[in-house]
């Protein structure tokens, strides 16, 4: 494989670091899979009417302007940030209103929060900038991020 260019990886909704099981846990797998096929009994947990329907659900959560702003904020500072050549564009602001949006609904609240959107910005903007540095690399992508979230004012 090789590395996406920017506008193909600012296309992904977020991105999450799962890394490596625990070594127990990676024997379990390799003893679940010898004897099966391990999709073989995959089945669907929801329908896509269900899917539709949720998608529908989140986009009635109500987001402040003042959240609206925040977001903003953050996402305006990574466009004049001096260690990036490219900051969040206008796909990751929607994505990042969108994201804060799920996680309210996942939280059981038809409204967001500011900690809905200070939580998911790592994993939603730090794969969609590029630092001027490129051997520094997505680690230090990611510092960014929480730099700029950590010095923009969050909405009372």
């Amino acid at each position: 494989t090789y590395p996406l260019p920017e506008s193909q990886l600012d296309r992904f909704f977020l991105k999450i670091r799962i890394g490596y099981p625990a070594t127990e846990d990676e024997k379990r797998l390799l003893d679940g899979h010898s004897l099966e096929d391990p999709l073989g009994g995959l089945r669907p947990v929801v329908t896509s009417d269900e899917v539709i329907q949720i998608q529908e659900t989140v986009r009635r959560v109500k987001v402040d302007d003042s959240l609206v702003d925040y977001a903003m904020a953050i996402v305006s500072r990574s466009r004049e940030h001096d260690e990036l050549a490219v900051g969040v564009s206008p796909r990751g602001f929607l994505a990042l209103v969108r994201g804060a949006q799920a996680r309210a609904v996942v939280s059981g609240r038809d409204y967001c929060l500011p900690d809905d959107i200070k939580t998911l910005a790592e994993p939603i903007l730090s794969h969609r900038i590029i630092n001027e540095r490129r051997h520094e690399g997505p680690r230090r992508c990611v510092e960014i991020i929480d730099e700029i979230v950590n010095a923009v004012e969050v909405p009372v």
